[in-house]
């Protein structure tokens, strides 16, 4: 049994507790009967064929290491099928075939995000065994509860709030704290909620800044004289949702603001009359260590990675749901993204006690 990793896109926590859970659950399985390869850098290490062979040793010492032992990189889905004039012609896809054939593998594990199941899908489609692993801190992959990755981004954002209360309190501020997820906002929702933030601003809920404006005009006439704001990257405005794709890239290209949350505190800071600041924890996020949860989570994936390949059940995702760990059709996963349903149970209860999405 020949089988190869790899793991493609952002890197995020608890990559290498996956890896680990996997390779050390093939070698339980299958022993000395099977042999493991790494793949450097994501798909570009499978296209260009920088692959190696692994050992042991190398799943020992990594189940609280951040990062990937593997490397990463993002390979767009809507490039694999072009021509490459540097392979005479053939396609990234082409060569991804290639080297798996060459190698004779009889499976391939890769670990990724929406963009990396969507190219996972495509090999599936052309005849390579695939079992994926679903990893994000966005935990916008269809198909499963929970993506690895996501709870450890959680327990930062939530920390950075926090910390923030404490200066905003202070100095009678008030602070956007930017969280990532440029096209979902479960990150934001649950940080925003862990950490108290009384502003909660998210794709799926386009805000307006004059209802914003007046939930923190009415906080200091509450004798608060602070306030914080959980802000995702990709937070639109009202009149920003009614914008198409292409037409909102151009907007937001004419702006001078380094990012949403710096156009924000420009156009509350007069109306509410208190100053306003910026924190961006940018890619603290999905640095350190995982958390334990993500510990688990992933080991678990892993593990039942090993199980598929012992039962030669290729074409699926291993994933989360209702708490039990089921492997789920590629074609059902790729290509679509989990958002925050408007009316969810989590954003009413935010609302319930209190806190505002600006709409």
């Amino acid at each position: 049994m020949k089988v190869a990793m790899l793991t493609s896109g952002g890197d995020c926590q608890g990559l290498n507790s996956a890896l680990r859970g996997v390779g050390k659950s093939l070698y339980k399985i299958f022993g000395k009967d099977v042999d493991i390869y790494g793949i450097r850098d994501g798909y570009r290490g499978l296209i260009y064929g920088d692959i190696r062979k692994m050992d042991p040793s190398n799943f020992s010492g990594i189940l609280t290491l951040g990062g990937t032992i593997l490397g990463t990189s993002r390979q767009p889905f809507k490039t694999m099928c072009l021509p490459m004039p540097e392979f005479s012609g053939k396609t990234k896809l082409d060569m991804m075939l290639e080297n798996y054939r060459k190698y004779k593998f009889d499976c391939l594990v890769i670990l990724g995000g929406n963009g990396t199941h969507k190219t996972a899908n495509l090999l599936a489609q052309h005849g390579v065994n695939v079992v994926s692993l679903p990893k994000t801190i966005d935990n916008d992959l269809w198909g499963t509860d929970m993506t690895f990755g996501f709870q450890s981004a959680v327990d930062i954002a939530t920390h950075v709030i926090d910390c923030i209360h404490t200066t905003a309190t202070s100095h009678g501020r008030v602070f956007i704290v930017e969280v990532m997820g440029h096209k979902v906002g479960w990150l934001t929702l649950y940080a925003g909620i862990s950490g108290g933030a009384d502003v909660i601003l998210i794709p799926e809920l386009p805000y307006d800044v004059d209802k914003v404006c007046k939930v923190l005009k009415k906080r200091k006439m509450q004798g608060k004289p602070f306030s914080i704001l959980a802000v995702a990257e990709g937070a639109l405005s009202k009149e920003e949702a009614k914008l198409g794709k292409k037409a909102l890239a151009a907007a937001r290209a004419q702006e001078s603001y380094p990012s949403i949350a710096y156009r924000l505190a420009e156009e509350l800071e007069p109306y509410v009359g208190t100053e306003t600041r910026v924190c961006v924890p940018g890619h603290f996020q999905r640095g350190g260590p995982p958390c334990p949860y993500d510990r688990m989570l992933a080991t678990m994936l892993g593990a039942a990675a090993a199980r598929l390949i012992r039962e030669k059940h290729f074409g699926c995702m291993c994933a989360m749901i209702d708490n039990q760990i089921v492997p789920v059709p590629l074609e059902e996963v790729a290509g679509k993204l989990k958002k925050v349903p408007p009316n969810c149970e989590t954003v009413q209860m935010a609302r319930e006690i209190g806190m505002t999405f600006g709409d």
